[in-house]
């Protein structure tokens, strides 16, 4: 117990150190989460009222991050998949990395489930009502707080053996993997069923809304851990393969392809059909009796995704520069597609037949970007810490001199150190 810690001190020492780029891009996330934590201050004093949502919508910019933060973490299973399945060599010294993003992602998640509560100091409620098992809320919050502890222990054991030099022993790691595997599914299937199973919002009745989150799920993260892994090769010399970037660059464009194909299927259902209950789909991509606010919103969305797969399927996007730019769109396209596009127009026109748009107001979004920078920051500081234990700068039997100096200089790329 002294051992482990005295390896938690180390590690938060560590977090501290790094050159000129790690201490402006933390001054940053640190700015950015302050601020948010002083917006949500604000919303705790004032209520809800200082947000865009009102009683006709109800689920605005935190769900819809929330509901995209959800695919992310699910992501960090398309690397499980080929190293522990397909016995992939390139990725079984990266997958570490997926599991961290997969902790940080889902924290962010809890964190804009709980700043979309009016009275968060009235939580304990919903636990001492927990319809388990016919309440949809319930199991959202068994399988992402599960999910959580999983990761947390895969990835905590791992650096920590790595740590002590020691092998990892398989039993203690590799059934808590087929389970995460599982249960990462899980915890974007149960959020979809959220959706899809509310009778009252016609617009998420649909059996491929479960589909289409998992394939934008297995798009957008797996594209942030290129961009991850990609900033690692250049500004550390921990070696990340070729191959590693290639066999996720497939995964992206094949699930990425999926998706759009799902989206088109629905699209097509909604206007060939022309039901009465097409009104929300209108509003989303045509506008409504005059309403237009999300119809630019998501046209970009469909342009950027179109954008990212066409240059994924082309063979300049084998070059750093050109996978980079195509996961930037991608990533971005289905957090609009994803997100406001999925949550907003599911209220939109309401039972009444009215028409009352959503907006996000300036508290709400500075919120929304505290969480990003926490969740952000959480990440960095997980990589910070992994990166020089993996590589074996950190140990137990180096003091915190060489962590400080040594570490500090031997993570910097040639030519930065």
């Amino acid at each position: 117990m002294r051992q482990y810690l005295t390896f938690l001190a180390r590690c938060f020492r560590l977090s501290f150190v790094g050159d000129w780029r790690y201490y402006t891009w933390m001054f940053v996330l640190t700015v950015g989460a302050l601020l948010g934590l002083n917006a949500y201050c604000k919303q705790l004093v004032y209520g809800l009222g200082v947000t865009g949502m009102t009683d006709h919508v109800s689920w605005g910019f935190y769900i819809a991050n929330f509901t995209y933060l959800v695919g992310m973490a699910a992501a960090a299973v398309m690397l499980v998949i080929p190293v522990y399945i397909y016995r992939n060599k390139e990725l079984h010294d990266l997958v570490i990395f997926g599991e961290l993003f997969a902790v940080a992602a889902i924290l962010m998640a809890l964190a804009f489930v709980t700043v979309d509560l009016g009275r968060p100091d009235r939580f304990h409620h919903l636990l001492l009502r927990f319809n388990f098992p016919t309440s949809m809320l319930t199991w959202d919050v068994l399988v992402l707080n599960g999910y959580l502890l999983l990761n947390l222990h895969i990835c905590g054991y791992l650096v920590y053996t790595a740590y002590r030099r020691r092998t990892p022993t398989k039993i203690f790691y590799i059934p808590f993997v087929f389970v995460a595997i599982v249960w990462a599914i899980s915890i974007h299937t149960v959020t979809a069923f959220l959706y899809s199973g509310l009778g009252g919002r016609p617009f998420w009745n649909s059996a491929v809304i479960a589909p289409r989150f998992l394939a934008s799920a297995f798009a957008a993260g797996p594209a942030f851990l290129i961009l991850t892994l990609a900033v690692l090769k250049r500004v550390t010399r921990y070696h990340v393969p070729e191959k590693a970037f290639m066999t996720l660059r497939n995964i992206v464009t094949v699930a990425m392809t999926i998706n759009m194909f799902l989206l088109g299927s629905e699209a097509f259902t909604e206007f060939y059909t022309d039901s009465a209950h097409a009104a929300s789909a209108h509003y989303l991509f045509v506008g409504l009796h005059g309403h237009t606010a999300l119809v630019p919103w998501i046209w970009s969305a469909i342009a950027l995704n179109c954008v990212a797969l066409f240059v994924l399927y082309m063979p300049i996007s084998r070059t750093m520069g050109w996978l980079g730019l195509a996961c930037v769109l991608l990533i971005v396209g289905v957090w609009i597609e994803k997100g406001m596009g999925l949550i907003v127009p599911a209220f939109i026109p309401t039972p009444l037949g009215e028409v009352v748009e959503y907006f996000p107001t300036l508290n709400e979004t500075l919120v929304s970007i505290g969480i990003w920078c926490f969740g952000l920051l959480v990440y960095t500081i997980l990589v910070r810490i992994t990166v020089p234990v993996l590589s074996g700068r950190l140990t137990y039997d180096r003091g915190f001199t060489d962590e400080s100096t040594t570490i500090a200089a031997s993570d910097a790329a040639p030519g930065h150190a």
